[in-house]
C-alpha cells in the first residue's frame, strides 16, 4: 500500500479482528462489550467493558512505539504526575494480525477543544509540574532501555521552517488570508538555523489529541505516549504556547523553572507545527471541529504576553 498522507493506514484493524485477538489471548475478557473510541495516526483505539482501552497499531512504523510504551511506560510511574494508561495486557502477533498490541487501564475524561482561556489558565501548574518531573527521568536509563534519541531532529530549525513553509502552502487554499498571513509573518521572522542539544526525557506528542480533561475542563490525564524519545525539552515545552494563553505563561514557568530563548523559540515552534499537520489532517477528514481547534491553538500559540 502507497500512503499519500502520513496518516493513510498500512493495515486496516476491524472490530471483529479485536474481537477475535482478544477473545484468543485475553478471555478473560471476551465477554465485555468492544467499542472503537479512536483512530489516531498510528494505533486504532478500542474501549473493552469499563476498565481498558486497546490500542492497535494501523502503521508500521507504530509498531516499535507500542513497544516502546509497553516497556517504560511502567518505569515511568514514580516520574507521573498526572494519570496516564498503565500498560496490563501485552497482545502478541498472530497470524491474522502481525502486530503487538496493548491493553490499558481506561483513562475517563475528554479532548480539550472548545476550552475557554480560563480553562486553560487552570491547568498551568499541573502541566508545569508534570513536565518538570518527565524531564528529571534519567536519560541514561532511558537509553538503556532502547529510547532513540532525537528521531526527529528538532535541532534543526531550518528544516522544520521548510516543512512548515510547504505545510502552509497546502494549508492555504482551505484557510482564510488573515490565518495563512499570520503564519507566514511568523515564519519570516524564524531567523535562527539550529539551536543547541538538551537532553530529557519527552513524552514527544503533546497536543489537543493526546492530553485529556475533566468536567471542570482542567488536565486530568496524558495519553499516546509512543514517540517517548530523548531530546530537547521545548519539544514538549510546546504546551506553554499551543495549551496556555499568555497570561498564563509565566505561572507554568515559575513551577517548571525559566529556560533560555533558544527553547522557547522551539517550543513555539513545534506549537504551530503540530496543529498544522492536525489541520491538514482534519481538512482531509473533514473534521471540522478538529480543523476549528488547530486553528484555535496555532492562534493561541503566536500570541504574544
Amino acid at each position: 500500500m502507497t500512503n499519500a498522507n502520513p496518516w493513510d493506514a498500512d493495515w486496516e484493524v476491524s472490530e471483529p479482528l479485536v474481537r477475535t485477538l482478544i477473545l484468543r489471548q485475553f478471555p478473560q475478557l471476551s465477554s465485555m462489550p468492544i467499542k472503537l473510541i479512536g483512530c489516531g495516526w498510528d494505533n486504532m483505539v478500542f474501549r473493552v467493558g469499563d476498565d481498558f482501552v486497546f490500542r492497535f497499531p494501523r502503521r508500521n512504523v507504530a509498531v516499535e512505539l507500542i513497544k516502546k510504551e509497553g516497556m517504560l511506560l511502567p518505569m515511568l510511574a514514580a516520574f507521573l504526575t498526572l494519570p496516564y494508561p498503565k500498560p496490563v495486557f501485552y497482545g502478541e502477533p498472530t497470524t491474522d494480525y502481525p502486530f503487538p498490541f496493548l491493553g490499558y487501564t481506561y483513562l475517563p475524561g475528554t479532548f480539550p477543544k472548545g476550552l475557554t482561556d480560563e480553562q486553560h489558565a487552570s491547568s498551568a501548574v499541573a502541566l508545569a509540574t508534570f513536565l518538570k518531573s518527565l524531564h528529571a527521568f534519567p536519560t541514561q536509563r532511558a537509553r538503556e532501555n532502547g529510547i532513540e534519541q532525537d528521531h526527529r531532529n528538532l535541532l534543526d530549525i531550518a528544516q522544520r521552517k521548510e516543512k512548515m513553509q510547504t505545510f502552509l502552502s497546502t494549508l492555504a487554499v482551505h484557510i482564510s488570508g488573515e490565518d495563512r498571513d499570520a503564519i507566514a509573518n511568523y515564519l519570516r521572522q524564524v531567523v535562527i538555523d539550529r539551536i543547541s542539544p538538551r537532553e530529557v526525557l519527552l513524552h514527544g506528542d503533546l497536543h489537543v489529541k493526546n492530553m485529556l480533561v475533566d468536567e471542570a475542563g482542567q488536565i486530568s490525564g496524558i495519553i499516546d505516549w509512543g514517540d517517548l524519545n530523548v531530546g530537547h525539552p521545548g519539544a514538549d515545552l510546546n504546551v506553554v504556547y499551543s495549551f496556555l494563553p499568555p497570561h498564563a505563561r509565566q505561572s507554568f514557568f515559575q513551577v517548571y523553572g525559566e529556560v533560555d530563548e533558544e527553547t522557547k523559540i522551539l517550543a513555539r515552534m513545534m506549537a504551530v507545527y503540530i496543529p498544522m499537520l492536525l489541520w491538514l489532517q482534519a481538512i482531509d477528514h473533514k473534521d471540522e471541529i478538529v480543523a476549528e481547534e488547530a486553528r484555535m491553538t496555532i492562534h493561541r500559540a503566536l500570541a504574544d504576553e
